[in-house]
């Protein structure tokens, strides 16, 4: 069972969205939250898998939530849904831990594949919306191609991994793109992370667009 943790400071919400993943046959809604402050304690107390994050709550917002529940259970996923579909504190979450984010708008269906999905490992953006954000509040026009220096840690072989991991591959992907085993690829992506000081594969393509190592795609 995956369990979950829901932070709205909404009741209607909070509750509507706690009782549709409840409904579902393998999660478990093990508490519900008026702000990230408090989702962090409840994430902590109730080991969650994966916290739902609403952007923007009065108090502890999405942003410094996420910040909070990476510290305190680190094992946790964070979604961080959002009402708008362009907005800064989006970048803002994602560099504080998130793995993803989802508006509020989506179909009942997507919200709870989106919630298997981070708990997975995958990263996980509402479609259409990473380039434009990546552009608009990573500042293409502003950013210095500084990727060798971000890359100089890693061995030629992690370099083609990180390349795909920020091209957004699976792991099965990655293997049959190099011809490895699997088990020899989650070995190269864990010293990745490791050794570019980042907690998962939604901060390793925020760091390929902020170096400059990929670049957001013409006309966006």
């Amino acid at each position: 069972m995956i369990r979950v943790v829901v932070a709205d400071d909404h009741p209607l919400a909070r509750t509507g969205l706690a009782a549709l993943l409840a409904a579902e046959p393998d999660m478990t809604v093990v508490a519900q939250a008026e702000d990230g402050r408090d989702a962090a304690a409840a994430a902590r107390e109730h080991e969650a898998d994966v916290v739902l994050l609403d952007l923007e709550m009065p108090g502890t917002g999405g942003v410094d939530g996420t910040r909070m529940v990476a510290q305190a259970r680190p094992q946790a996923r964070v979604l961080v849904v959002t009402t708008f579909d362009l907005d800064e504190y989006v970048v803002a979450a994602l560099r504080a831990g998130a793995s993803g984010f989802l508006l509020k708008t989506a179909p009942a269906d997507q919200i709870a594949l989106a919630v298997r999905q981070v708990h997975a490992g995958a990263m996980l953006f509402d479609p259409g919306i990473t380039h434009r954000l990546v552009e608009t509040y990573l500042g293409a026009a502003e950013r210095r191609d500084r990727s060798d220096d971000v890359l100089a840690p890693l061995t030629a072989r992690e370099r083609d991994v990180f390349d795909l991991l920020a091209r957004g591959r699976s792991n099965a992907e990655i293997a049959e793109t190099l011809v490895l085993g699997e088990p020899t690829v989650k070995t190269h992506v864990t010293r990745v992370l490791d050794k570019l000081g980042v907690r998962d594969r939604v901060q390793v393509v925020v760091l390929a667009y902020e170096s400059g190592y990929l670049a957001p795609p013409p006309g966006r």
